[in-house]
C-alpha cells in the first residue's frame, strides 16, 4: 500500500520552499519558514531521523524545487545486462548515479559506468524516463525521475570501485538480487525488450 504522508511531506516541503524563494512579506517568510520546520519535524517523527540529518538530506535545497534525477545505463553483452552490487547493500543495480550539475545526461551515464565498472561507453539511446513513485514500493524523501539510458562498450576493462564489489553480465533469467531502490525487477525486464527489438520507443511515465 502506498505510504500518503510521506507525499504530503514533500508537498508542504516544496511549498514552503517555494514561499521562501519569491516571497518579499517578512510575515509571510515567517509563516513558510515555520511550515518547512513543520515538515522536517513530520519526516524526522515519521523515519525516527535525526532532525539536523533530515535537514541535510529533505530540505537543504534554495530556489524552487524540482524532482532529483537518478541515471542508469542499459547495457548488453552476449545478451546479458550488466549489473554492478552495490557495497551498501549487498545487491545488484545497473550502473548510474544521480545527474551532476555540468553533465548532459549520457555524460553522467558514461561517467558513472566508467567509474564503477571499468568500461568506456558510446553510442547513446534514450530508454525511459520513469517516475520513482509510480514504481517502487519503498517511500523517498525526494521524488525522483529515473532516466534510463542505452549504450554500448567501447573501450576500458571490468573493475569495481569505492562503491561497488562486484561487476557481472546476467542473462534474462539470471537476474541477481536487485537493488530494488535502485531498480525494480520490472523495470529491468522492461530492458531486456530492448535488446529484442532496437526500434522499440521510449517508456515514458
Amino acid at each position: 500500500m502506498k505510504v500518503k504522508w510521506i507525499d504530503w511531506v514533500k508537498q508542504i516541503q516544496a511549498i514552503a520552499q517555494t514561499g521562501l524563494t519569491y516571497s518579499k512579506d517578512v510575515y509571510d517568510i515567517e509563516r513558510f519558514q515555520q511550515l518547512r520546520d513543520l515538515s522536517i519535524s513530520m519526516m524526522s517523527h515519521y523515519t525516527k531521523t535525526d532532525w539536523e540529518v533530515v535537514e541535510k538530506l529533505f530540505a537543504s535545497e534554495t530556489g524552487y524545487q524540482t524532482p532529483k534525477v537518478d541515471i542508469r545505463a542499459v547495457i548488453f553483452q552476449n545478451e546479458k545486462l550488466l549489473f554492478v552490487k552495490e557495497k551498501s547493500d549487498g545487491k545488484w543495480a545497473l550502473p548510474g548515479g544521480w545527474a551532476d550539475i555540468g553533465y548532459t545526461p549520457t555524460e553522467v551515464a558514461a561517467k558513472e559506468v566508467w567509474e564503477e565498472t571499468g568500461y568506456k561507453v558510446d553510442h547513446f539511446r534514450l530508454l525511459a524516463v520513469f517516475d520513482k513513485e509510480k514504481h517502487h514500493s519503498s517511500p523517498s524523501i525526494s521524488h525522483v525521475y529515473k532516466i534510463f539510458i542505452g549504450c554500448e562498450i567501447v573501450g576500458g576493462e571490468k573493475r569495481t570501485s569505492l562503491e561497488t564489489e562486484e561487476v557481472n553480465f546476467f542473462g534474462e533469467k539470471e537476474i541477481p538480487q536487485l537493488s530494488v531502490a535502485r531498480n525494480t525487477e520490472w523495470q529491468i525486464r522492461e530492458m531486456f525488450t530492448y535488446m529484442k527489438d532496437k526500434d522499440k520507443a521510449p517508456l515514458l511515465d
